[in-house]
């Protein structure tokens, strides 16, 4: 295990703990978001549409850029855009340069999300072990601490501006400084767009062979934008709790999502990819169901503790199987499969919504279960190959990964 491969591996954990602050900044401030700018209830939800639409937008995009450019330069550039456009979105004052700030972030998101999965899973490959559950772990924790500095804003009633100037003025010059030691798991294109992975254009991708991946992916953040959208409302509504007592359940879940990846590594080495994304799947699966069966609000916070320690391993493991199925095109893999990611988030929230007016909330609980739980159908597809990640394709990839990323 070389040097290079060491800072590579800091470096991009700390650029998934930025993207988690960042992320979690924007998503938590949305009612103060919505009073600077007097958005109205009507026209919020298009606002909060855009986001995801526009990131899978950049994520397709990063898809054919990476052909020319190194993944390590997208990340690179994206990152600062994503924290420059949370600090306008703090900073405007009208309807239209809150438009074109949530456009930047959403383009830059899809390219960071892309871009940053994409160095995850080459540096799995040249660890030859799981490594890709603690990436997201400090995503989780970044997540944690950008919620906390966002409760500080709230509670003190500062500006926005005020709540995310000091965050963007620590975090944008330590990811420039951190992006120095990224490390690209290919060689660099050459000028005509040759060059790189073998099938990095995406030819070599089978969409069909992908699709289940696709779908666990969505499944996987339909569940989890359920817990973000309606763990409060289901909890005061539903289960009869305090105000106060409402807010607890995603803190809970955020913290045992953190434990969970945390952790999840070692579960992958020792009982392999498929054993965890199904313990995960049956765990999730029986946090929703203890959620819609509760008969008071400590029984809900079981459920949405188990809810945390299952779906947290089904996402990165998620882009590992597409890095390892298509080894030679893993790429453009992972920048398709992360479309998937704001599929599920479009969806889950606007769905549990709706079967929850027509049906009730216990009800509605019930369909992001069977969601998990089809993830068990498809759970083979986290096997790994070794007929198509082995060889002498394979033992170059990992060499170059060692020789890190020139050129940045």
């Amino acid at each position: 295990m070389t040097d290079v491969l060491r800072r590579g591996r800091a470096s991009l954990a700390f650029g998934f703990l930025a993207q988690g602050a960042a992320f979690a900044l924007l998503v938590t401030r949305i009612p103060a978001i919505q009073d600077r700018y007097g958005v109205s209830d009507a026209l919020l939800p298009l606002f909060l549409a855009a986001v995801p639409v526009l990131a899978g937008i950049g994520s397709v995009t990063t898809e054919q850029v990476v052909k020319r450019i190194r993944p390590s330069r997208v990340l690179r550039w994206s990152q600062p855009a994503v924290l420059l456009a949370l600090l306008g979105v703090g900073v405007g004052g009208d309807l239209a340069v809150l438009a074109v700030t949530l456009a930047a972030f959403g383009l830059a998101v899809g390219a960071l999300d892309a871009s940053m999965n994409m160095l995850g899973v080459s540096l799995q490959r040249a660890y030859g072990r799981s490594i890709m559950l603690g990436f997201h772990a400090v995503f989780s924790l970044g997540g944690i601490v950008g919620a906390s500095l966002a409760w500080a804003g709230a509670h003190w009633k500062l500006a926005l501006w005020v709540s995310y100037l000091p965050a963007v003025a620590v975090l944008l010059p330590a990811v420039l400084v951190a992006s120095r030691w990224y490390v690209d798991g290919r060689p660099a294109p050459a000028a005509d767009g040759t060059g790189g992975d073998d099938g990095a254009d995406g030819g070599g991708v089978v969409f069909r062979a992908l699709l289940p991946l696709c779908l666990v992916m969505a499944f996987a953040y339909i569940g989890d934008s359920t817990v973000s959208n309606w763990s409060a409302k289901y909890l005061k509504d539903v289960l009869g709790s305090s105000e106060q007592l409402a807010t607890v359940p995603y803190n809970v879940y955020m913290v045992t999502t953190l434990v969970g990846r945390a952790v999840g590594d070692l579960g992958v080495r020792r009982f392999g990819a498929v054993a965890v994304v199904r313990l995960g799947s049956l765990t999730a699966a029986a946090g929703f169901a203890v959620v819609a069966a509760a008969p008071g609000a400590w029984a809900g916070m079981l459920g949405f503790t188990l809810l945390g320690l299952g779906l947290c391993v089904l996402v990165p493991q998620t882009f590992a199987a597409a890095g390892r199925l298509f080894p030679g095109s893993s790429d453009a893999a992972i920048a398709r499969l992360n479309v998937f990611n704001y599929v599920g988030f479009l969806v889950g929230s606007p769905l549990v919504g709706v079967l929850g007016d027509a049906w009730g909330y216990r009800w509605a609980m019930l369909v992001p279960m069977v969601l998990v739980l089809v993830t068990l159908v498809y759970a083979r597809s986290f096997e790994a190959r070794p007929d198509r990640y082995g060889g002498e394709h394979e033992r170059s990839r990992t060499a170059d990964v060692g020789r890190g990323s020139n050129g940045l």
